[in-house]
């Protein structure tokens, strides 16, 4: 049975820190053009620097994303791009199209280069031949079941690996190649700038009676006809790995710290417990099933690992997250007995709050302090992104993560 790597997203310099130090073996990140999350924050170069240096001395590896679907006009600025990817030296890069793969394998033939899911990749056959091109991973179609990727396993070399996601937000579309969104906003999903109309409400107008909306409803439950369940393997770690997947990937490139560590962190329990003994991962379900529940989601279904999804995988009354916890901030410095973050959410004095660790605890404090950066006593954080010093009834480390239950 493979070890398999937790693979977790960075949307900025912030969240790379986060999943490094909350459990992730590897991270995968944006730079500022040629990815398919171009809403996300993504990666200056100096900060990939910065993020690529930090996993190194945390022995976590870090893949770069230039999975868009080039036209013409793309493909200079590719390898322009590729040229600078050069000289950093991240540890992949994540391709979809064929002729990015090429100016890959030319530009910066030393770095690894790995498919993307946006390829289409649904058989034994096209994990041959992206091999042959030189490919050292291959990233499963959604639509596989741990059936078909384990028959996909028996197939190809044991040095080209399979990678697989197993948590997050289902795209509606063919292994997320969609056409919705440029057709209706003209922004392609396909070059990054996805405007998410599966997440819509909709309804239907007969072509005689303009004018006139009729809504679409499925069993009277509501309208969001493409709204998917999130996906949520964490109570079938056995399969996933009996299937022969080498990488566990969570999909969130546009999430904050606080879902990043809350995923990485219960993934990363769920795998260790299950290598140490089979028992311990039962014993220890409730916990990881209470802890997945803490960051926002949409439900959650398996997906197409178990066969194809039945109506039960779809969310037909709403389009919002479920939401337990509110994101307060990192520990960033500690100093004379307060902690300084930059904060991301109101908080006040007197209110209790948690501190959430990479070791699994969560601490639950009462903030008896906030002042701002002159060090002027507040009695409240109402400001977004203000960096404070904060004084708590418990202790707390760097990297630490603040939280506050929802009401």
């Amino acid at each position: 049975m493979r070890h398999p790597e937790l693979l977790v997203p960075a949307s900025s310099l912030e969240v790379l820190k986060t999943a490094v130090i909350f459990g992730a073996d590897a991270v995968y990140i944006g730079g500022e053009a040629f990815g398919l999350r171009a809403k996300a924050k993504n990666f200056s170069m100096e900060d990939m620097k910065e993020g690529i240096a930090f996993a190194h001395e945390h022995q976590v590896k870090v893949y770069v994303t230039a999975n868009i679907l080039a036209h013409n006009a793309d493909l200079e600025g590719v390898r322009a791009y590729f040229q600078e990817l050069k000289e950093i030296g991240p540890d992949a890069l994540i391709i979809a199209d064929p002729g990015v793969f090429e100016i890959a394998k030319e530009v910066c033939p030393e770095i690894p280069r790995h498919i993307s899911t946006q390829a289409n990749n649904t058989n034994y056959g096209t994990y041959l031949f992206w091999h042959h091109q030189g490919a050292e991973r291959v990233v499963t179609a959604r639509e596989l079941s741990l059936d078909e990727i384990r028959e996909i396993r028996e197939h190809i070399p044991d040095d080209l690996e399979i990678e697989t996601f197993i948590h997050g937000a289902m795209c509606i579309s063919y292994s997320g190649r969609c056409l919705l969104s440029n057709y209706f906003t003209g922004r392609d999903a396909n070059q990054g700038a996805c405007t998410h109309p599966c997440r819509w409400k909709y309804s239907i107008m007969e072509e005689t009676r303009p004018g006139e909306y009729m809504p679409v409803y499925e069993n009277e439950r509501g309208t969001y006809i493409f709204n998917s369940k999130d996906l949520c393997m964490i109570e079938h770690i056995p399969e996933l790995m009996e299937a022969g997947i080498d990488s566990f990937k969570i999909e969130g490139r546009m999430k904050t710290a606080l879902y990043v560590a809350t995923v990485a962190r219960t993934y990363r329990k769920a795998i260790d417990d299950y290598q140490e003994s089979p028992e311990l991962y039962e014993e220890h379900m409730d916990w990881y099933k209470e802890q997945i529940a803490n960051c926002t989601y949409r439900k959650f279904t398996t997906g197409f690992f178990f066969g194809k999804p039945n109506e039960e995988a779809q969310i037909y009354d709403n389009n919002t997250y479920l939401k337990n916890y509110t994101y307060l901030g990192i520990v960033d410095e500690i100093k004379d007995g307060l902690i300084r973050l930059e904060q991301k959410n109101k908080f006040s004095v007197g209110e209790e709050i948690e501190i959430m660790k990479p070791d699994g605890s969560d601490v639950k404090t009462k903030v008896l302090a906030i002042y701002d950066s002159e060090m002027q006593s507040q009695e409240s954080a109402p400001h977004a992104r203000q960096l404070l010093w904060v004084k708590l009834d418990r202790e707390a480390s760097r990297y630490d993560l603040l939280r506050k239950k929802e009401e």
